[in-house]
């Protein structure tokens, strides 16, 4: 039989269910009419003899249920069956409907969420095509950045890709269309970028390889396709329109089609112009140094046919061993590997960060299915009776077996849906979450297919982990016990399948409080604590000198001239200049090789320190409200021609001269041979992350190394509003066509708070889910607890018993479970919250204040989930309940 034939049989037979039905029961009856027949010939009477031959024959639904399993149809009909069945059910016990679909929408959405993040991010490749052998390349440092010489070289050497493409993002470019210069974002990239993409543009076209002729040779811009709409109102006519970048002009060529933003995930570009140029719209050379601090270039390309990611990985650690060998002085080979290209340097921390949030939203759903599974459980023992009256009326065990699991398929089932429908629109939001107003950052977690089907494998896999608790229970029934005994017989005192789940419970729910409080704690002392600086009464200018078209010495001439300016505004104490970014300031910070002052040897395998390294003004320290510990600050004299010198942090003096006091008038040097002399010490400070053990630090003039990008530090207890107006008015004066950018350093902080305040939110919202779901679970055992033992308790009452003993009696048992779980809960949060310190700033387990927080948080739990059971135990009126049995 063919399966179009198959299936039409089955279809034929479903659709004479009826009419199978009807010939059954004809055939029954007329077994029990000839048996009654021959039992009124024997002398009986023909009720007497009916009632027998019915008593013989035996159960007429299970011989019913037997003969249509031999017909073949009764799978899918005893199915719709059950289905209705349960609706009947459901309709007389709308509480226990609304519970289990609203801890189901719980967890299931909660996982979701989970899910639509950790496949936005880490899973779904880039929208391009062939995305699947698309790589970016972790080479040469720890985050997979590279010097552009360096990833030249891997472009030419390498045996495994079809070619490299490389990119760097730019985050302070200035793009004027005539009239109106406003700040853009994009990505400065080789020729061969959009190739390597196989991307096609959207109109125009895009810029290759072969437009590359030396250093500015390829003027050439390509904009987003958002950028398009939002800037030049998706006028075609913009193809052939010059525009200034940084007051260089640049030709626009073509915009990038729609799905495509660019090759950071998190990150939406504007535009996209040659790398050829950067040195133009920069205003300093990246192109040429190979050393270490140039390290700030991403390649990416598509596998060759047939190599795999391992081969690929030794290939680029072969290409690294020939690099250190012949550039010992610039190259220092790091860890070689490839990932999916779109996180490149920030794939580790993103994978770490949504891979626990997994493993805790995990917990979520078993705390779920633990709760269901006792609430299941208890339902099927107070549907015992009925379950015995089935069993007694012939019903098979596993026919109740099945009608159970199609009662909680379909109960996760709605709980799945309504989960989900809340995910979606969550992960819809999150997906146009702006959360920074200036930063061009947006999360691709959009729902797709791959979410949903996650979700209704979550909800079906559930259905069947809490359906089959009570499975054990009905197949050890005996119906004729429970028929004489009542439903209604005291509970045992051993530990049972119930007992288990509401402790595993219980305990996931102390683990999420535990790791809830700790985030928030640590979060608490990360706004609190002290970083190095004094954040408070300090405004931040950010300038681009070269955007406005300075060049070599003008730079920190026109430098100079703007901190005198600013120290000229009434109500100023300090201004400072750090070159580039400030501590702590969108995590830039730069690193660089020191060592012993009498080395010759200057590669970077010698170093014996690698400090984060910033270039100062004389006036940054009391700016940025760093104390000196000794010695002297910068001044006007440390310039360019002047003997090198520096100041150093605590930890850098303690590590390389044994503390501050022997620090002071010695010496170190840099990579390029520079002897440098220590003249001040510095406290110390967090630089790059919140979450950072202390690192050395040291601080260079910035006459000394000047750099066109610069953040001036101005401190002030005037109002803020008018010390803005006042520093935009000065330096407009200045320079008209100068694009100044104004910050508290608190507002750029949150870029770097960023990760530990999404950790404590994510964390907070999994402490409440899970702590909602333990009071459903507390209350549920405490309320069956307290049905099954009226009778007890009321003849307790009755002998005089005192309302503790009756409490104790009730829901002794109840809080037993609570204390046992709640400690397991508390010692496995202790041990899972020590990965917070990795996320957020001065997590830790250990503070009393955070451990007490969870003993009365769990505490109250317990009391909230067995008020209403305590109040209906206390309440109970003995001499009714004697006189109702």
């Amino acid at each position: 039989m063919n399966f179009v034939s198959y299936v039409r049989c089955l279809c034929a037979k479903f659709l004479r269910s009826s009419e199978l039905d009807d010939d059954m029961a004809a055939e029954i009856r007329s077994h029990v009419q000839h048996r009654a027949d021959d039992l009124e010939r024997s002398g009986l009477s023909r009720a007497e003899a009916e009632r027998r031959a019915r008593v013989e024959f035996g159960g007429q639904v299970r011989f019913t249920e037997e003969c249509r399993d031999a017909f073949g149809a009764n799978l899918l009909e005893t199915v719709f069956q059950d289905v209705r069945y349960c609706l009947r059910i459901f309709r007389k016990s709308p509480a226990f409907v609304i519970v289990g679909v609203a801890t189901l929408a719980l967890a299931i959405g909660a996982n979701s969420v989970v899910f639509g993040v950790l496949n936005g991010l880490i899973l779904r490749p880039l929208n391009v095509p062939q995305a699947e052998s698309l790589y970016g390349t972790e080479y040469g440092t720890d985050l997979g950045f590279q010097s552009y010489p360096n990833y030249l070289d891997l472009r030419d050497r390498n045996r495994s890709f079809e070619d490299l493409a490389a990119f760097k993002f730019l985050l302070s470019g200035v793009v004027d269309t005539g009239n109106d210069p406003m700040p853009a974002s994009g990505f400065m990239t080789t020729g061969n970028y959009f190739d390597v993409l196989k991307l096609q543009p959207y109109i125009g076209r895009f810029f290759h390889a072969s437009d590359e002729h030396g250093p500015g040779s390829a003027p050439y811009a390509v904009l987003s396709y958002a950028y398009w709409r939002s800037r030049f109102n998706s006028e075609r006519s913009v193809l052939g329109r010059i525009i200034q970048v940084n007051k260089h002009p640049f030709t626009i060529i073509g915009v990038a089609p729609p799905e495509f933003r660019g090759t950071i995930l998190f990150v939406s570009a504007d535009l996209f112009i040659p790398i050829v140029n950067q040195q133009q719209v920069d205003g300093e050379d990246l192109l040429t140094p190979r050393g270490t601090n140039k390290a700030i270039f991403e390649s990416f390309g598509h596998l060759k046919p047939g190599v795999t990611a391992g081969q690929a990985a030794a290939d680029l650690d072969r290409v690294g061993s020939y690099l250190e060998k012949v550039y010992p002085h610039e190259f220092s080979k790091g860890p070689s590997s490839i990932i999916r290209e779109g996180l490149a340097g920030f794939s580790r921390p993103a994978r770490a960060f949504v891979t626990a949030l997994m493993l805790l939203a995990g917990l979520i759903l078993f705390a779920a299915c633990a709760n269901l599974g006792g609430l299941f459980a208890a339902r099927a023992a107070d549907r015992s009776r009925e379950l015995a009256l089935r069993l007694a009326l012939g019903s098979s065990r596993s026919r109740i077996v099945q009608a159970l699991l199609v009662e909680a398929v379909m109960i996760s089932l709605v709980g799945g849906v309504v989960g989900l429908l809340a995910s979606s629109a969550l992960l819809k939001r999150l997906s146009v979450w702006q959360p920074f107003p200036d930063a061009p950052i947006h999360l691709p977690v959009t729902p797709d297919a791959t979410v949903y089907i996650v979700a209704l494998a979550l909800a079906l896999l559930s259905g069947f982990l809490f359906g089959i608790v009570p499975v054990r229970q009905v197949l050890s029934t005996d119906p004729y016990q429970i028929v004489k005994a009542g439903s209604n017989a005291r509970p045992g005192r051993r530990v049972t399948l119930r007992d288990v789940l509401l402790i595993v419970q219980i305990a996931v729910c102390g683990v999420l409080v535990t790791s809830s409080f700790v985030a928030v704690s640590g979060l608490l002392r990360s706004l609190n604590g002290r970083l190095g600086f004094d954040t408070h009464d300090t405004v931040l200018v950010g300038t681009n000198l070269a955007s406005a078209g300075y060049k070599g010495e003008q730079i920190p001439t026109m430098q100079k001239q703007m901190i005198a300016a600013l120290k000229a505004i009434p109500g100023v104490d300090h201004v400072g200049l750090v070159n580039n970014y400030p501590p702590l300031v969108y995590t830039a910070a730069f690193a660089t090789d020191v060592f012993k002052e009498n080395a010759t040897d200057l590669r970077p395998s010698n170093a014996m320190i690698r400090p984060f390294r910033y270039e100062v003004s004389g006036d940054y320290m009391p700016a940025a409200g760093t104390k000196l510990l000794a010695g002297r600050d910068f001044d006007w004299h440390d310039a360019k021609n002047a003997p090198a010198v520096a100041l150093v942090n605590r930890d850098f003096a303690k590590r390389v001269f044994g503390g501050p006091a022997l620090a002071l008038h010695r010496y170190f040097k840099l990579q390029d041979g520079t002897r440098v002399q220590v003249v001040g010490v510095v406290e110390d400070g967090k630089y790059l992350s919140l979450t950072e053990n202390q690192k050395p630090a040291i601080f260079l003039p910035f006459l000394q190394n000047p750099a066109s990008q610069s953040w001036m530090l101005v401190r002030s207890t005037r109002d803020r509003q008018q010390l803005i107006a006042a520093i935009r008015d000065k330096l407009r004066k200045m320079d008209s066509g100068l694009l100044v950018g104004t910050e508290t350093w608190n507002s750029l902080l949150t870029v770097v708070q960023f990760p530990s305040r999404i950790a404590t939110l994510s964390l907070s919202v999994l402490g409440i889910i899970g702590a909602m779901l333990s009071v459903t679970g507390i209350f549920g055992m405490a309320a069956y607890s307290v049905t099954k033992r009226l009778k007890e308790l009321g003849i307790r009452m009755a002998l005089g018993a005192q309302r503790r003993e009756v409490l104790n009696a009730a829901l002794g048992r109840a809080f037993r479970l609570l204390a046992f779980g709640s400690g397991a809960g508390l010692a496995f949060g202790i041990l899972s919250s020590r990965v917070l310190a990795a996320i957020v700033y001065q997590a830790t387990p250990r503070d009393p204040l955070v451990l007490t927080a969870v003993v009365i948080t769990m505490a109250l739990l317990g009391l909230v989930a067995t008020w209403l059971p305590a109040q209906r135990a206390l309440s109970l009126d003995p001499v009714a309940l004697l006189r109702e049995e």
